[in-house]
């Protein structure tokens, strides 16, 4: 239950980070944002949603492979 909430706090900061134009930010800027989003990413996987995230994206890179054959 707590891995969602924070989930849902850091999908909220990274939001509105990436809202921000682009030639506005920094590197140090990048960098934070660069590891809430890989920390997002560390807390969605085990969840159910997490889950379903990568199974949708296993069926789209596979039917993208064999489009491609």
């Amino acid at each position: 239950m707590l891995t969602i909430n924070v989930s849902v706090l850091l999908a909220v900061i990274v939001f509105f980070r990436l809202r921000r134009r682009t030639q506005a930010r920094s590197r140090n800027e990048e960098r934070t944002t660069a590891v809430i989003i890989l920390a997002l990413g560390v807390l969605l996987a085990p969840t159910p949603v997490g889950q379903g995230i990568v199974n949708i994206l296993g069926q789209f890179a596979s039917s993208v492979t064999q489009a491609g054959r």
